[in-house]
Formats: structure tokens, C-alpha cells, sequence
């Protein structure tokens, strides 16, 4: 029977039982997983951040463990091998070369003092990794604790902490490691014969108050986020749940609050190493970085100024390792955030 447009019966055919197939074409939910799984498929494909790991792993790999197998030392310096080229050979090398002995070439030269200059260049990114890896979780620990204190107790405990984190903003950084550098000096060198800590006087004390200005100072930008994600979190249905049945403060807030933040955290923490990198880099530069002969990426950017028109690729190369080290870790954290935040989720 067929319907009138303007007619007020019911259609029957409307209300026919749906078909398999019509039940199959409605289904839409997919495979239950884990917010890690979720996150980390989500990750894998972004080929951007993929690359990104890849090249970090390789830097590890160029800083950490090729240096072992490397047939020059950091800090040897080779007679007659001065400000030598990519792939060239000194005076004393090349008469070995002609005897019939095999040398390993300067694959990225040497420099003023004669000193292989890729081995220099591991060390330097060894360096550098490590300040911002060893800085990034100092900051991930006491940032998180103290922003997850501050959300949970809230009240005047809250505004008090607060407050104090406003008052750190106001510290200049530079000052400070100039001021801590001068006092830990004398301490680093009497502690250093005393006890017989002779790698406090091969990192020398610049860079441990570079430690200790990012444990002092540059936890507040995660002091912040984390409390901002605790306020919301601690009035959830669990949190409740926990008080009612007398847990901890101290367990809710491992247990249930910081739990589920992590990845608003990790991808902070991700951001926060090429911010390292870069202020111990510029810090090298300036001359407040390690203690010679211990180089760094910074350090060999600044002894390579003076003959930047003559042997600029001494200059050009600890630039770009630089540039191409903290642009990998941004890419890699923007590809975390795009994984791990709900809100990006598609």
C-alpha cells in the first residue's frame, strides 16, 4: 500500500525487525585495550614521531656505547695532527700509513689540539643526553610531588605553596648557577681528595649547579600542570571511594591521583629534556658548562668560534647535532601528547 506524504497513519514497514546484515552495519565498537596499548598504537603511527625515536636511539647509540669501541680518546692529543680535515691525515700518520700499518681516520677531523674530533663529539652529545635526562626526571619528581600536594590539600596549604612557586619564577637562572658554581668549588675539590671522588672534579662544578638550579627552579612548570590535573581528579567518584575507606593521603595520591595523570606527565617530561639540553648547551657556550677536557656540545660550538672562517665544520657540526638532537625530542614529545591526551583522541 502506498504511503500519502501528508497522511497521519503509521508506516508497519518502519517497524519491521532489522536484518543481520542491518544489525551489522550498526555495530561501531571496537576492540576494548588498555590506555597504555591505545596510547602506544596511537604513537606508532605517527610517522613523524616514529622517526624522531629512531634518530634519538641512534644518538644513544653514537653517545653511549660507540665511544668504547672508538680507537681515540677524548682527551689524546696526536703530535703533527693539528686542525685536521675530515678523512685527513697528520705527518706522523701518514709515515705510518707509508710503512704499511693501518690507522684509523679522523672521520670528522681533530682540532687545535689535536684531538679526534668525533670522538669529541660523542662525548659532547653523552653529555648533553645526559643533563637532560638526569634534569628532566628531577624535575618529573619533585614537580609532580609538589603539585600533587598542592591540588590534593587545597585550601591555604595550596595558596601558601603556590605563592612560593611565584617567588622561584622571579630567580634569574644564569645568576644562580654563576653563584652555586663559585660556592661548590672548594667544597667539590676538598670532597674530591677526601673521598676520593675524582668524577666531581671531571664534571666539574658548573654543571652540578646546573643539577641543582633545575631541582631548584625549573620544577615549578610541572609543579603547575600536575596540580592543575589534580583539582579535577581528586573530586572523581574513586577518590571518594579511597577516603570513605580510610586509605593514606599518601596512597591516594601515588595510588590513584599521580596513576592517572602519568601521561599528561611523561609527555611533560618529554618536553622538558630538549629544554635542558639547550639551557646546558648555551650555558657550555658561555663557559659555565663542564670543566676541560671534559667536552660538551656547547663547549666545542665555543672553541670552535675563533676559527669559524678557517675550519668552519668544527663549528658547523656540534651546531646542527644541537639543533637536530632537541628538534627530535620536540617532535617525539608532540607525538606523545597527540597519543596520550583524551581530548586529541580522534
Amino acid at each position: 500500500m502506498e504511503k500519502k506524504k501528508l497522511s497521519l497513519h503509521i508506516d508497519p514497514d518502519q517497524f519491521a525487525p532489522a536484518s543481520s546484515e542491518d544489525k551489522e552495519s550498526l555495530v561501531v565498537m571496537r576492540e576494548s585495550v588498555s590506555f597504555w596499548k591505545d596510547g602506544l598504537r596511537r604513537l606508532f603511527k605517527n610517522k613523524i614521531a616514529v622517526v624522531s625515536l629512531i634518530f634519538i636511539i641512534i644518538v644513544m647509540i653514537f653517545a653511549y656505547i660507540l665511544p668504547s669501541f672508538w680507537p681515540y680518546t677524548y682527551e689524546q692529543q696526536i703530535k703533527y695532527s693539528e686542525n685536521l680535515a675530515p678523512f685527513e691525515y697528520g705527518k706522523v700518520e701518514q709515515e705510518r700509513i707509508d710503512a704499511g700499518e693501518s690507522v684509523f681516520p679522523h672521520i670528522c677531523g681533530t682540532d687545535k689540539l689535536g684531538r679526534d674530533f668525533a670522538v669529541r663529539l660523542m662525548m659532547g652529545a653523552r653529555i648533553s643526553l645526559t643533563v637532560g635526562l638526569i634534569c628532566a626526571a628531577l624535575v618529573l619528581l619533585v614537580g609532580a610531588t609538589f603539585g600533587a600536594i598542592s591540588g590534593f590539600a587545597g585550601g591555604w596549604v595550596d595558596n601558601i605553596m603556590m605563592r612560593f612557586t611565584d617567588i622561584l619564577y622571579t630567580i634569574p637562572d644564569i645568576l644562580l648557577i654563576i653563584l652555586l658554581s663559585i660556592v661548590l668549588k672548594p667544597k667539590l675539590e676538598q670532597l674530591s681528595h677526601v673521598a676520593g671522588f675524582g668524577w666531581m672534579q671531571t664534571v666539574g662544578p658548573n654543571l652540578i649547579a646546573i643539577f641543582l638550579v633545575f631541582v631548584l627552579l625549573y620544577w615549578v612548570g610541572m609543579a603547575r600542570i600536575t596540580r592543575s590535573q589534580v583539582l579535577v581528579l581528586k573530586e572523581a567518584e574513586y577518590v571518594t571511594a579511597a577516603k570513605a575507606l580510610g586509605a593514606k593521603k599518601s596512597r591516594i595520591i601515588k595510588k590513584h591521583l599521580l596513576t592517572n595523570c602519568i601521561g599528561t606527565l611523561i609527555v611533560t617530561t618529554t618536553l622538558q629534556i630538549p629544554s635542558a639540553i639547550f639551557t646546558e648547551s648555551f650555558l657550555s657556550f658561555l663557559g659555565l658548562g663542564v670543566s676541560a677536557p671534559m667536552p660538551s656540545l656547547g663547549s666545542l660550538a665555543t672553541d670552535a668560534v675563533k676559527g669559524m672562517n678557517t675550519y668552519p665544520h668544527l663549528l658547523l657540526m656540534p651546531a646542527i647535532l644541537i639543533s637536530v638532537i632537541i628538534l627530535a625530542f620536540n617532535l617525539f614529545g608532540d607525538g606523545l601528547r597527540d597519543a596520550f591526551d583524551p581530548k586529541l583522541k580522534n
